[in-house]
């Protein structure tokens, strides 16, 4: 398979080297704006850069008929604009918050527990994330789909909000500190006892793994997909 790299800083050069190994070649490692000559013709795209180009970089790629993977967070209000795009190309568009399969079992898991303390208003729920300080966006894309989950499961909830919360709002709290690949930890409190949920990332490497093995699956595939088609859909 060949790929190309759109955002090749920290991730993109750990999905570089898992997908060397798993017999993939490289075709493009891009930091810059995507075109069809410095795409080199890849047979899938891997999107990892920032909030800030992701959009124009996912556009150009669907707009040329190939596939994205894309793992960029912070973006997402013009998320239905980029699926849009891929059905009128005829395309495939897969984005993931978060690759790994820890985090995905995390997810269901999460849901499950949210559907099960949604009858105990004693106990308050609170959603804390922590991750390195180079990260540019907060909450972080995993954040939002844990607080997503709660909300589409517990009815005391119809919106998350970052930090301080008021009626029906859903608090994330983010803290950013020095070379944490990612903690999420979801806590039920109540007067006289806590339940936690917790996922602790001890590097990288899972959320490369599962976006290289995203890209193998997405060949030959069109509409648009995220994470669970590729791990839970049978």
């Amino acid at each position: 398979m060949k790929i190309a790299l759109v955002g090749y800083g920290k991730m993109g050069h750990i999905i570089d080297d898992i997908a060397t190994k798993k017999g993939h070649e490289i075709v493009a490692r891009l930091n810059e704006t995507p075109t069809k000559d410095n795409l080199n013709n890849p047979h899938v795209i891997i999107e990892f850069s920032n909030p800030e180009v992701a959009f124009e970089n996912i556009k150009v790629g669907l707009e040329h008929n190939i596939p994205v993977i894309c793992g960029t967070t912070g973006w997402l209000d013009r998320k239905s604009e980029i699926e849009e795009i891929a059905l009128k190309n005829n395309t495939a568009f897969l984005y993931g918050s978060n690759f790994s399969l820890g985090v995905n079992l995390f997810f269901a898991l999460n849901e499950k527990l949210a559907d099960l303390m949604k009858g105990f208003p004693e106990y308050q729920v609170q959603l804390e994330e922590i991750h390195h300080t180079h990260k540019k966006d907060a909450p972080s894309g995993t954040a939002i789909s844990l607080a997503e989950g709660i909300i589409k499961n517990d009815d005391r909830f119809d919106a998350w909000k970052l930090d301080e919360t008021q009626n029906k709002e859903l608090g994330i709290f983010a803290l950013r500190q020095d070379e944490v690949p990612g903690t999420h930890r979801v806590s039920y409190k109540s007067a006289v006892d806590e339940l936690e949920i917790k996922h602790t990332a001890f590097n990288r490497n899972g959320f490369a793994l599962g976006a290289v093995i995203a890209a193998e699956w997405i060949i030959g595939k069109k509409g648009n997909f995220t994470i669970k088609d590729v791990l839970f859909d049978k």
